[in-house]
């Protein structure tokens, strides 16, 4: 059983809004009205023109035709009656032709309106899509279409976040679950230190992923707080909480790393570069991994400054490559095995941290896939004058 759809502020202030005359019939008054009112200012140009006819009577030419010649005043009468029978006439002319017209030229605009509650009711995956020269309807079908596409993105990608999240999270408690359950069952067959260990290490991670989220929400909601700073402390202090991770994992680091003032918030500009560096050394190669790290102006954008994290791995295809900020998708998909070397999982969360960094930051991540196989991931932000 389906329950009634509640009624929204919108409802409330479209039912309180007074009701008046529709566009399409005040179209259709505007159109008669401009018609009569053309027709009469005509006519009454003839009117005055006509009473310039002489008062005197009229005779024919031909003094042998014996043809009654109407008056002034008769021709003026005949005029009157003409003129009321002609306004009226394009009265009505102009109320059944604009009505029609209106109606064609309105149309889309309910194509629009209806497209509109549509989307309302929650069918995003409706297009207007329409037809004919560019004009001020087909620009706003345009635009409310492209609405709608963006619309249907995120909320897809809403729609995954929450699954995805739900699975993340349910993932260690479910293991702590079976533990426990395993160890209830059969107190003393257990390895109690290995046990502890295990929980501790599932539960870890739920706290990591909570973190994560916690600071994906922040970041999106409060404007950081920005203050100049030279990149290259920041980014060499980055650089450091990796590299025994990546020690560990036979990953070789070369870094070039400039001075260059920016202006940032150094905790998160720090946290950013780690996350692109964690990344760079969990999805390189199991062998002979590289990763290549430059810090400093951009020599593609002029007033800018990147951070480029470019490593070796897996060929990627720039479709996959467009869902790596998405939270919690990886490289090899939505699920990953333990990395290599830690034995820890990664929660997917590290790139779109990064995106939402570098967003606040008024800055661009840039993730191209290399030819060779693996990511190269750019954080570009303004620079600051020195």
């Amino acid at each position: 059983m389906t329950s009634a759809r509640q009624p929204t502020t919108s409802d409330a202030l479209f039912k309180c809004r007074p009701r008046r005359l529709t566009a399409r019939l005040r179209l259709t008054l505007s159109y008669a009205l401009f018609v009569v009112v053309t027709a009469a200012t005509t006519l009454f140009v003839v009117y005055v023109v006509m009473r310039f006819v002489p008062d005197y009577p009229l005779t024919a030419v031909d003094p042998r035709d014996n043809a009654r010649v109407p008056t002034r005043e008769e021709i003026l009468d005949a005029l009157l009656r003409i003129s009321g029978f002609a306004l009226f006439s394009l009265a009505v002319v102009g109320i059944v032709g604009g009505w029609f017209i209106a109606g064609r030229v309105l149309q889309p605009l309910q194509d629009i309106t209806d497209a509109a509650l549509q989307a309302a009711e929650g069918s995003l995956d409706h297009r207007i899509g329409l037809a004919g020269p560019r004009d001020e309807f087909t620009h706003l079908s345009d635009a409310f279409d492209h609405m709608l596409g963006r619309l249907q993105e995120s909320f897809e990608a809403q729609q995954r976040f929450a699954a995805n999240a739900s699975h993340e999270l349910r993932t260690p408690l479910a293991v702590n679950r079976a533990l426990l359950d395993v160890a209830r069952t059969d107190p003393d067959g257990q390895d109690y230190p290995q046990l502890v260990s295990r929980l501790h290490e599932t539960n870890q991670r739920g706290i990591e992923i909570v973190n994560a989220l916690l600071q994906l929400s922040a970041i999106g909601h409060t404007p950081p707080e920005l203050a100049p700073l030279d990149l290259s402390e920041t980014v060499t202090e980055a650089l450091g909480v990796v590299r025994a991770e990546a020690a560990a994992r036979s990953v070789a680091v070369h870094a070039t790393i400039r001075p260059v003032s920016v202006s940032a918030n150094d905790v998160l500009l720090q946290q950013a570069t780690v996350n692109l560096l964690h990344n760079a050394i969990r999805h390189n190669r199991p062998v002979d991994g590289r990763l290549q790290l430059t810090a400093g102006p951009s020599s593609t954008a002029p007033g800018h400054v990147d951070i480029t994290v470019s490593n070796t791995g897996p060929a990627l295809s720039p479709e996959a490559v467009a869902t790596f900020t998405e939270p919690f998708l990886r490289g090899e998909g939505r699920t990953s095995g333990p990395g290599h070397g830690s034995g820890r999982r990664v929660h997917g969360l590290g790139l779109a941290i990064v995106a939402a960094i570098t967003t606040a930051h008024h800055g661009e991540l840039i993730l191209k896939p290399n030819p060779d196989g693996g990511l190269t991931a750019i954080v570009r932000l303004p620079a600051t004058a020195d």
